[in-house]
């Protein structure tokens, strides 16, 4: 049986196109499609990671108007989805926050496009079969180097048919949930 996964979606650290570690804004459309895939795979809870103060009143505003406002009577599935959204400033917050309700052996799983070295899909299914997961997106150019120092557990990127690599964020997780927690890996 598989046991519970949460997403989590950094807007820092991230790194742009020069590899600087930069904080990425928040995106109206990432909020919404990854909170539908989210959904839609029953995942438990999708973390959106940003240190950004005005990032998080924005986010805010966003999920009131879903959650409590005209959005709420006028699309229903839309809120529902989103009701799975918690704003936190740190990744060190998310998985505090994910182990408090999954258990303290939850583990985070990084991802990364432009990562070598990975388990494979097939091994990461095979870890939710025994602990809760948090699966780890990035924003802007993807995660920053000092959270793969951390040791943690890395999934090996999507590979399409040629040499271009740079999925949306959104469709990335829809992709890897999808493979995760549904067909066979």
């Amino acid at each position: 049986m598989k046991r519970p996964v949460a997403v989590a979606l950094v807007h820092h650290p991230v790194v742009d196109r020069r590899g600087d570690v930069v904080s990425t804004a928040v995106t109206n459309l990432d909020l919404h499609d990854i909170a539908r895939t989210a959904r839609t795979y029953g995942v438990a809870r999708f973390y959106v990671v940003t240190p950004v103060v005005e990032q998080q009143v924005l986010v805010k505003r966003i999920l009131s108007h879903w959650l409590d406002g005209h959005g709420a009577s006028y699309n229903a599935h839309r809120g529902a989805a989103l009701s799975l959204i918690r704003i936190v400033a740190s990744l060190d917050e998310a998985l505090a926050d994910w182990r408090a309700e999954a258990g303290p052996d939850a583990l985070p799983v990084l991802t990364g496009a432009a990562r070598a070295d990975g388990i494979s899909f097939a091994e990461c299914a095979a870890v939710i079969e025994k602990n809760p997961l948090l699966l780890v997106f990035g924003t802007g150019w993807g995660l920053a180097p000092e959270l793969f120092q951390r040791g943690w557990t890395v999934l090996e990127p999507i590979r399409g048919r040629g040499g271009y690599n740079h999925l949306p964020v959104r469709a990335a997780a829809a992709i890897m949930l999808d493979r995760l927690l549904v067909r066979p890996a």
